[in-house]
């Protein structure tokens, strides 16, 4: 070929569209890659194929078999683990998160056991620190959290209210835990009690005569209103008990804490140091989450509680003042109960096991309605407060975590301590109600109607309103009585 044809060639194939040629090495390129998978299916119909004679038939080769299977024995352990992982994802994930969690809160255990508890001292070792516990020196509680404060270097205030309670408290025989005789009942008193309680805090003090003297700095306020609670069925209650029970287990704690109001919010103390006091309020809280039948006195009381705690932590959070709601679970109290009664059930739990035997002195008809719920609820393993064969929850872990809110390493609103404290939260959130009262032996009374309808037996009996009766009326003497006599 001549260079004029060749140039004449070249333009002419310099002329053609682009799009073209695009297509053209497209179609070259999916025929390269799909020629042997042409040339497969074209061999098996060939060979499928029964007019084709057997001398020209292509053979198709025979699939290549899968891998022999590995014996168990010839994987090592570590691929026998890897192996288990690839195949329980789901279980490898739970594992891993339950034992990091427990692994977790072992440290965080291990660490807070290990962690020195001391209160803040001056130069010359006088104790700078007070604290103040609102609680009757009757109940163990009180005492064995005012000896623990004291041991840990704070100056312990008791609050009493009458003679008989500054006595129990000299009586521990401890300098640096005092009493502070405050009525609360009487509130002109017990403003000028605060008030010299406050000018105590701002006057100057001495460990010892002729040594520095130190300004004095309130800590915190703890609140520990009363633990014992009476059980029976709302019917038998007088309403003159209701309100008896609510002005000593409810509106007392109130009233304490609004007496000590203006002297948290008014910061005395020049010690140095200048975090804001804190106000630790101590509920029993098995109860009060189930909220179980024949428990209306401490259901309703430890609900308010509740209630006026959360009030009183959105009250004092724009002034920096911390509230810690502290919900109590069943403690050992091995040391701090009386020598006579039923010591075993005394130690092992922080309510006192109701009696079956009183079911006896019920009157008739509330006895026939609520008897048998009543004495097999008593005695159920979740009853009352009661994790039945399993010792409370040492007293030490209550005391670090009192310690721990009062110098701010724990800032928690709400704290569960103690045996059941969580285990009875879990199950009144998440746990239907009439399970629960199943489980501690709440059966239907089958009886009610037919005994009703006897009128030598009805509660109305004489009343015109008698028939058609779905509820039992108790006398009020016979409810007054029955009410004192387990009181």
């Amino acid at each position: 070929m001549s260079a004029d044809d060749q140039q004449f060639l070249d333009v002419q194939l310099s002329s053609l569209p682009t799009e073209v040629q695009r297509y053209s090495h497209e179609v070259a390129d999916y025929i390269n890659q799909n020629v042997d998978k042409i040339a497969s299916v074209i061999r098996e119909q060939v060979s499928s194929s029964p007019w084709i004679p057997d001398s020209i038939r292509s053979r198709v080769p025979p699939p290549t078999p899968p891998p022999a299977a590995v014996p168990a024995g010839a994987l090592s352990t570590l691929e026998r683990v890897q192996d288990w992982i690839s195949r329980h994802k789901i279980a490898t994930g739970v594992i891993v998160l339950v034992s990091g969690t427990v692994a977790y809160k072992v440290y965080r255990k291990s660490k807070l056991g290990r962690k020195s508890r001391r209160a803040r001292r001056a130069r010359n070792g006088g104790r700078v620190e007070v604290v103040v516990i609102a609680g009757s020196p009757t109940l163990p509680l009180t005492r064995s959290l005012s000896l623990d404060m004291e041991r840990k270097g704070f100056i312990v205030y008791v609050v009493c209210s009458s003679m008989e309670d500054e006595v129990m408290v000299q009586n521990l025989s401890r300098p640096d835990i005092k009493p502070l005789a405050i009525d609360i009942t009487d509130t002109p008193n017990a403003g000028a009690a605060i008030d010299r309680f406050a000018q105590f805090l701002q006057s100057p003090h001495s460990a010892v005569p002729g040594a520095k003297r130190n300004f004095l700095t309130l800590k915190s306020v703890i609140l520990i209103p009363s633990l014992n609670y009476q059980t029976s069925p709302i019917a038998l209650i007088p309403p003159s008990n209701f309100a008896d029970l609510f002005n000593t287990h409810l509106l007392h704690p109130i009233l304490t804490i609004q007496a000590f109001l203006p002297l948290l919010t008014s910061r005395v103390g020049s010690s140095g140091d200048k975090s804001p006091p804190k106000v630790l309020v101590f509920t029993p809280s098995i109860i009060s989450s189930i909220n179980p039948p024949f428990h209306a006195p401490e259901a309703t009381v430890c609900s308010a509680l509740s209630a006026f705690t959360e009030v009183l932590t959105a009250e004092l959070r724009p002034l920096a003042i911390p509230v810690t709601h502290i919900q109590l679970g069943t403690f050992d109290f091995t040391g701090f109960t009386p020598a006579g009664g039923n010591s075993r059930a005394n130690q092992l739990e922080l309510l006192p096991a109701p009696e079956s035997a009183e079911v006896l002195g019920w009157p008739e008809p509330a006895r026939h309605v609520y008897g048998r719920n009543f004495a097999v609820h008593t005695t159920s393993a979740i009853s009352s407060g009661r994790i039945r064969g399993a010792r409370g929850s040492a007293l030490r872990d209550l005391h670090s975590a009192v310690f721990d809110v009062i110098d701010g390493s724990n800032t928690n609103s709400v704290i569960r301590i103690g045996l059941g404290a969580n285990i009875y939260g879990f199950v009144g959130r998440w746990v239907p109600r009439g399970l629960v009262a199943w489980m501690m032996g709440i059966r239907k009374v089958d009886e009610l109607q037919s005994w009703q309808s006897d009128p030598e037996h009805s509660p109305r009996s004489g009343s015109d309103s008698g028939e058609g009766q779905e509820y039992v009326t108790v006398p009020a003497e016979e409810l007054r009585q029955s009410w004192s006599e387990r009181r």
